[in-house]
């Protein structure tokens, strides 16, 4: 497939990366610097200039893409290049916007502003937040077959009950599936032998009960579901809507905003949650709220570094967990590393959701593990597949080695996989797939 990529941010480089090994990529920038990273670094071609520019949409080939994805960090600037896109070519076209304003009235109407697909940063985002919210200890959180299955990475400390169990100790849950184990930046797939350490990264696919099951065992002492008290520093865009979503599911969330015109604005559209108009960073004001007491701090302020502070600081008082939104790609590591439990880069959401969007005809949903170390996809089973009418102790011989079965649903039912059972088609299957063998286990499925 032709793609062209107009924005060679981190997201556009990302998009960039995952694509060139299996397509022709074209990307296009107006500095010079980053198009010659990208021809050094990539097998992509590149082309300098404006994106929004005929001319120079020409000169990368509109006219030939199948794709267009506009991935700038300019919402005007995405929209345009797909109108133009839709002008100039049949290519399917995908924006990244960061406000709810252009996806509000993109869903209102079909290939308005000439985009087939929308993605939308904030909130994607807090959904992302939303749902490590109400599982202890994870760090990541995905739906598949439309959300009968769940794929959660946790984070083992030393005081987790399954620490130095091993996997068939731990495994106590009949829908869950232990899929993976990330320790020291190596992807281990263990067996019932592979003990689980503290420090390791869990990856577990099962029903979203299993999953929760699994999470309130890891952290018997921490608030369960709705009855969390979680507190979120900052009424921007994506507070809003953390705060929003989780009310939806039945939390009374506080939400601390500064700025006495946002908070009444707040408190009119969230009548659920409970806003409180302060300095996020005044101590007084979070030892007479209370914030030691909360289960979860959501820190959404306008920038790294006070996000880095409130979050530093609900931890000395004594909060539960911390989640982070980190701008900064470089920061998230960095901020991991000095306290925060969670730090979520928007950049990366977003450049997940669009790979998402770009996968093959066979992939329904996808997942990626620590970035690029593995994924978890999801595939509808034809009667070509080489996993059709077979047992999974004899059809997972076929496919590579570090190929995870981790659930199976067929119509409404959900099957746990085990060693006899039989894939059937029209099943939906949930497997985890190392890096090195994506492109082998997609061609097999």
């Amino acid at each position: 497939m032709n793609v062209l990529i107009v924005g060679a941010g981190q997201v556009g480089e990302s998009i960039a990366a995952d694509l060139a090994p299996s397509h022709d990529v074209t990307v296009v920038d107006q500095r010079s610097d980053r198009t010659e990273e990208l021809t050094y670094g990539y097998d992509v071609l590149t082309v300098t200039g404006d994106g929004t520019d005929i001319d120079v949409l020409e000169e990368a080939g509109i006219e030939s893409a199948e794709m267009v994805i506009a991935s700038t960090d300019d919402d005007e600037t995405n929209i345009v290049v797909c109108s133009t896109a839709a002008a100039l070519s049949e290519a399917l076209t995908i924006a990244r916007i960061k406000h709810t304003k252009y996806l509000e009235t993109w869903e209102r109407a079909d290939r308005v502003f000439g985009v087939d697909y929308m993605v939308c940063t904030n909130l994607l985002t807090a959904r992302s937040i939303g749902r490590v919210v109400g599982l202890p200890a994870a760090v990541d959180v995905d739906p598949f077959a439309g959300g009968r299955v769940q794929m959660a990475e946790f984070e083992i400390s030393e005081q987790c009950p399954i620490v130095d169990q091993t996997v068939q100790e731990a495994d106590r849950y009949d829908s869950l599936t232990f899929a993976a184990v990330i320790r020291d930046d190596e992807v281990i797939v263990p067996d019932g032998s592979t003990v689980i350490t503290a420090g390791d990264r869990v990856v577990v696919i099962g029903s979203p009960e299993s999953v929760h099951n699994f999470a309130d065992g890891l952290d018997p002492d921490h608030g369960a579901g709705a009855d969390e008290e979680v507190a979120i520093f900052g009424g921007s865009e994506i507070g809003y809507h953390v705060a929003r979503l989780l009310s939806e599911r039945g939390f009374g969330p506080r939400l601390i905003e500064q700025d006495p015109d946002r908070a009444r604005e707040l408190a009119e559209e969230l009548p659920a949650a409970q806003i409180m108009e302060s300095d996020a960073t005044d101590m007084e004001f979070l030892e007479r709220e209370h914030i030691d007491e909360a289960d979860v701090v959501v820190a959404a302020l306008e920038s790294d570094e006070k996000n880095l502070l409130v979050s530093l600081l609900a931890r000395r008082l004594g909060a539960d967990r911390t989640i982070a939104v980190i701008d900064t790609p470089a920061y998230v590591d960095l901020f991991e590393a000095v306290g925060v439990d969670v730090a979520i880069n928007p950049r990366v959401v977003v450049a997940e959701e669009i790979t998402r969007l770009t996968q093959s005809d066979k992939t329904e949903n996808v997942a990626l593990i620590e970035s690029d170390k593995a994924e978890v996809i999801e595939i509808e089973v034809d009667a070509d597949s080489v996993l059709a009418g077979r047992p999974i102790q004899e059809s997972i011989a076929d496919l590579p080695a570090g190929v995870v079965i981790g659930a199976i649903t067929r119509k409404t039912e959900f099957v746990t996989p085990r060693g006899d059972t039989e894939i059937q088609p029209g099943d939906h299957v949930v497997l985890f797939v190392g890096a090195a063998a994506i492109e082998e286990t997609t061609a097999a499925l």
